[in-house]
Formats: structure tokens, C-alpha cells, sequence
């Protein structure tokens, strides 16, 4: 059965559920503009998929999977950093990057399955 609308893609879910995590885990951090940047690049995984979905084109789809794993990087960079700042531990920080590898891993496949 064909996914029907980007809210069905597993991936959407595990990116929304990461925003989710982001925003309780540095709502109080004091450092606004880390904080904001991480918050907006994780939040941007999700709505790239979702723009992406709807635009009804492969190509156009792609391109915005594309993005989406750009600001999955990002927001990995920004975890990797955030143990260097002090601003979560080292254990919190690692299942964190675990999801965004995961995130990545499942980003890839759809774009490869869209491109074949």
C-alpha cells in the first residue's frame, strides 16, 4: 500500500519526535542563539519532508529529503557541540546522534526509493 500523506512516513514521525525532544531538552538553555538554531534546524527536518511530500513531483520530493538531511546534520553537528559546551551530557547527547543516524539512514533510503 502506497503512502498516502507524509503524516504515514516513519521517518516524519522520528523527525517530529526529535523536535519534540530538542525543544524540553534546551528550552531553558541560556545561550539563545544555540538554542534557537538547534531548535529551528530540528524542526526543519520534519517540515522538508512534509513540503517535499506535497509537492507531487519525484524530483521535487528528493530535493527536499535533501534539505531535511542537511538540517539532520546540522542538529547532529549541534549535539556533538553541546557536550563540548556543557550544556548535556555526554550520555543524553550520544542517544541523540543515535537518532539522527538513524533519521539519516531512513532519509537516504527514501530518496533512494524515489529516485528508482
Amino acid at each position: 500500500m502506497a503512502v498516502q500523506k507524509f503524516e504515514d512516513l516513519l521517518v516524519w514521525q522520528k523527525s517530529q519526535d526529535l523536535a519534540v525532544t530538542i525543544y524540553k531538552l534546551f528550552q531553558d538553555n541560556k545561550d539563545f542563539s544555540f538554542r534557537d538554531q538547534i531548535k529551528r534546524a530540528a524542526v526543519s527536518i520534519s517540515n522538508n519532508i512534509a513540503e517535499g511530500f506535497d509537492r507531487n513531483s519525484n524530483v521535487d520530493f528528493s530535493r527536499f529529503l535533501y534539505f531535511s538531511l542537511a538540517s539532520n546534520s546540522e542538529v547532529r553537528s549541534m549535539l556533538y557541540l553541546s557536550i563540548r559546551l556543557n550544556f548535556l551530557n555526554k550520555e543524553e547527547a550520544i542517544l541523540l546522534i543515535e537518532n539522527t543516524n538513524e533519521i539519516s539512514k531512513m532519509l537516504h533510503g527514501l530518496i533512494k526509493s524515489i529516485k528508482n
